[in-house]
């Protein structure tokens, strides 16, 4: 199965089923946040600066930058959201916009390599968005849905679109290891087959197509109580089934815990240090620590 990898200056991301899942900070995204549609339509972009800050320091690996709300030119804000994330940060970014007219925008002013996200098997999308991917060499992830099926309920049918969607990234001469799947999640809590379904997808495209997997995991608990522990026992289990990355808030503990977890467990965490490095962490900001050996 092949890598993919993300870089910007001096920082290289690799996503792969032999490497630790990689945390995609998620929070940047005003969707359910008022107060961060507030901060955009005010032009408060040190709020935006502060949650890419905060995100990098609980562990997202790369952020996601997501402006798209109602009355917001999305061509001009975010082409601006990346100017300040990258200044925040030194981590890669992940472009995320339904607007092919926005993503061309943005990735005029992105450093290194980025992830856009996203298309989906919609034709009309991987015209507009494919040339875009080609042409400043950016990675891609591409949805396990279209404009028929909306969001398949069968592993097959979400199989066939994603195997159209790779077959249009090599014909388009994109590299196949730069597309990233994302299989979806629906609520289990108006059909149980959902989770299952979703991890099963997971591991045929893994192990069919050979291609990376991402998820976010938040639909999936969604009209439940014990969220957190729904979402965190969920991704553990789609890093079994071969998630290799994630879109979630890296501040939810039950979540970013599970993937530390699985990930030791599935020796993708080489000799704990990831882990333990966590651990450390997280007891260093408690009154009550426990002695460690050094691995």
């Amino acid at each position: 199965m092949a890598e993919t990898t993300i870089t910007r200056n001096a920082t290289t991301v690799v996503i792969g089923p032999s490497k630790p899942t990689v945390v995609i900070g998620e929070r940047i995204n005003p969707t359910g946040k008022d107060w961060l549609k507030k901060a955009l339509l005010a032009g408060d972009w040190d709020t935006v600066a502060a949650l890419a800050r905060k995100q990098v320091a609980a562990g997202a690996k790369i952020i996601d930058v997501n402006v798209a709300m109602s009355g917001i030119d999305e061509a001009v804000a975010l082409p601006r959201a990346v100017e300040v994330v990258q200044k925040a940060v030194t981590v890669p970014l992940c472009i995320d916009s339904g607007r092919p007219e926005a993503l061309a925008a943005a990735l005029t002013v992105c450093d290194g390599k980025v992830i856009i996200n996203s298309i989906d098997g919609n034709q009309e999308k991987l015209d507009a968005v494919l040339p875009l991917a080609v042409k400043h060499k950016t990675a891609l992830i591409g949805l396990t849905m279209d404009k028929t099926s909306g969001i398949p309920k069968t592993v097959e049918k979400r199989v066939e679109i994603a195997r159209r969607i790779r077959d249009a990234v090599v014909e388009a001469g994109m590299p196949v290891e730069d597309l990233i799947i994302d299989c979806l999640t629906l609520a289990v809590s108006a059909d149980q087959a959902m989770g299952p379904i979703a991890l099963e997808t997971i591991r045929r495209i893994s192990t069919e197509l050979g291609l990376n997997v991402n998820m976010g995991v938040s639909n999936v608990s969604f009209g439940l109580p014990e969220r957190p522990l729904l979402n965190g026992t969920f991704i553990a289990m789609a890093c079994a089934a071969g998630l290799t990355c994630a879109i979630v808030d890296p501040h939810s503990d039950p979540v970013t815990q599970s993937i530390l977890a699985a990930d030791v467990l599935l020796g993708r965490d080489r000799r704990a240090l990831g882990f333990l490095r966590a651990y450390r962490t997280r007891a260093a900001s408690t009154s009550t620590s426990f002695p460690m050996r050094d691995p």
